[in-house]
């Protein structure tokens, strides 16, 4: 069924658990996740971020996104990832996202709290909800190693400033910096979870988002939503697990015998959805 963001961060917080939210910039990834969802009967949020417009356009993936969600028979939110301006915020509501990031994480304060100011405005014609930024965590969504590149780049965020931001911009949840990082981690994660218990204290509740969860520790994503976590986005590894399986498959095949690809996406969608189903555990509090 589909749902909003604020319905299924509803459902977070009575249970004090974290739901999963996946990219899923193709087919085999969406199937992945709402199969997951459904088999371990868990709410689930369903993401295109627009960093992934070269992967597959937003107005290819939006609609078998939305229509998979009213399908199935757990809660799914369809969420917009890291839009970057209001015009493809509107294009993604328009085709029935129930929820927007607007992120303005790398822009001055001011300016991106206006801007996300205006983008709870747009939302709200569409009885949609709002998620924002604040702090910056380097690189995003593509998962391609340079983490540690981008450490330097990540400014932590304020629960004093915080306070203020959801205040003002009156958004649904708000994405944290408290030591993760997009892509892949070089180096263990070193994270402040009193960032997150500050945020939550100052800001009224406000459900906070885990933005870079790929590669962080079991025991770490625990404490997080002990601490306040009630989303956490998660992509690259599930990325990699697919390219893994599929790869293996290549491998196996014998020299000079045909590669089919319609195998090679049968054991990326294998390989995807057991690890999307280890994370759902995971963030559920349930034994693996």
């Amino acid at each position: 069924m589909l749902v909003t963001l604020q319905e299924i961060l509803a459902i977070a917080e009575e249970k004090k658990i974290a739901v999963g939210a996946f990219n899923t910039p193709n087919l085999d990834a969406l199937r992945s996740v709402i199969d997951s969802a459904q088999e371990l009967g868990l709410p689930v949020i369903v993401q295109h971020c627009q960093m992934h417009e070269e992967l597959i356009p937003l107005d290819i993936i939006g609609p078998i996104m939305v229509e998979h969600a009213k399908k199935a028979t757990v809660p799914v939110c369809v969420h917009l990832d890291h839009g970057e301006d209001l015009d493809y915020l509107e294009r993604a509501l328009k085709l029935g996202f129930t929820s927007v990031m607007y992120d303005g994480s790398t822009a001055p304060y001011q300016e991106n709290l206006a801007a996300t100011c205006a983008a709870v405005e747009l939302a709200a014609k569409y009885n949609a909800n709002v998620e924002a930024e604040l702090g910056c965590m380097g690189k995003r969504e593509f998962g391609d190693g340079d983490s540690d590149k981008t450490a330097g780049e990540k400014i932590y965020t304020d629960p004093d400033l915080a306070k203020e931001f959801v205040k003002t911009a009156g958004i649904d949840a708000l994405a944290c910096s408290f030591g993760t990082t997009h892509g892949i981690y070089l180096t263990e994660p070193k994270l402040n979870f009193d960032i997150v218990k500050g945020v939550r204290e100052k800001a009224d509740g406000i459900p906070v988002v885990m933005h870079g969860g790929s590669g962080v520790s079991r025991e770490d994503f625990r404490k997080a939503i002990r601490a306040g976590v009630r989303k956490i986005n998660y992509f690259t590894y599930m990325d990699k697990a697919g390219g893994e399986a599929g790869q293996a498959y290549v491998d196996e095949v014998e020299k000079g015998k045909p590669v089919f690809y319609s195998m090679i996406r049968k054991a990326g969608m294998e390989a995807m959805k057991k690890n999307v189903s280890e994370a759902m555990k995971t963030f559920a509090m349930l034994d693996a």
